[in-house]
Parts: C-alpha cells; sequence; structure tokens
C-alpha cells in the first residue's frame, strides 16, 4: 500500500463563559457548487512546528486570540479520504480546548486573506444551536454537537478521544 499523505492540523475548541463555541464558517468552491462547513479555528501544522506553536500562529492569525498557558490536547480525528482536503489523502486534526471571556474575533489576517483559506464569517454558536440546526451547511467534525455536549458535561478526558469524520 502506498504510503498516505495527510495535512495535519490544529484546532481551537474556543468555550466562552456561557459555552458558547467560535466556529469559522468556510464555503469550499467545489466543481458542483459551494459546500459551507462550520468549524474550529485552526489550520496546518508547518514544517518546523510543533502543534502547540502551530496552534498559537493560526489563533493570532485567524481570531486575535493570544494564549498565556498551554491548553489541553482533548480530542483526535484523523480521516483518510482524497476529497477532504485538497491535495492531501485525508487529514489529521489534533484538538485543543481553550476557555475564555467571550470576544469579538478579529485577528491578523486581512478580510481578503481569510478569504482565500475559504473563511467567510466567525461566528459564537450555542451547543443547542448547532443540535437544533436543520440547513444544509454542514459541521466539522459532523458530530460536533455530541462530542461538544460530552465534553462540556464531562471534562477534560483522561488523554484525546478520537474522533470520526
Amino acid at each position: 500500500m502506498p504510503p498516505v499523505n495527510l495535512r495535519h492540523a490544529v484546532r481551537a475548541i474556543i468555550l466562552d463563559e456561557d459555552d458558547r463555541i467560535l466556529l469559522c464558517r468556510f464555503a469550499i468552491p467545489k466543481a458542483d457548487g459551494t459546500i459551507v462547513v462550520w468549524a474550529t479555528p485552526g489550520g496546518g501544522v508547518e514544517t518546523g512546528e510543533t502543534l502547540l506553536v502551530a496552534l498559537r500562529r493560526e489563533l493570532h492569525e485567524e481570531v486575535g486570540l493570544t494564549l498565556d498557558a498551554d491548553p489541553p490536547h482533548v480530542w483526535h480525528q484523523e480521516v483518510i479520504d482524497p476529497g477532504h482536503a485538497a491535495g492531501y489523502d485525508g487529514v489529521i486534526n489534533d484538538y485543543f480546548l481553550i476557555r475564555t471571556v467571550s470576544f469579538t474575533p478579529r485577528g491578523a489576517l486581512s478580510d481578503e486573506k481569510l478569504a482565500a483559506e475559504n473563511i467567510t464569517r466567525l461566528q459564537w454558536w450555542r451547543p443547542q444551536d448547532i443540535t437544533e440546526y436543520d440547513g444544509t451547511d454542514l459541521f466539522s467534525p459532523r458530530d460536533l454537537a455530541t462530542s461538544l455536549a460530552t465534553l462540556i458535561s464531562s471534562g477534560l478526558p483522561d488523554r484525546p478521544v478520537p474522533l470520526g469524520l
């Protein structure tokens, strides 16, 4: 079997004092239309970066958040699917939990640079709104509402919880 080329990324589960989660709206152009996916802030780990260095960089760029301490690693996701990330056979996402007071997200990247990364909006979501959402947009991970509810009710896991697609 040939080697699998996976994109390694870090993601931040940013929860405010009301347990709302900050999500990025990605509008991803495809041959048959645009797919809209709501996902946690974050992005690719660059060569030579540790996960936490990459997380700090991505949070500064996308939402303007600076971390004072190392957040706990709570979820791990591996998706092998050549259509999931352009140029890759799939992705590895490592998720870190960040508790903060609510803020207006505004990162260092301009709106044009965010759009180049397919990010069209940042929005706080109540877990209930994710659970009750019945539109055509997707969430990543697909079971975000369930995984988030478990994280909020059960607290930090002993080791990162494996996630599905």
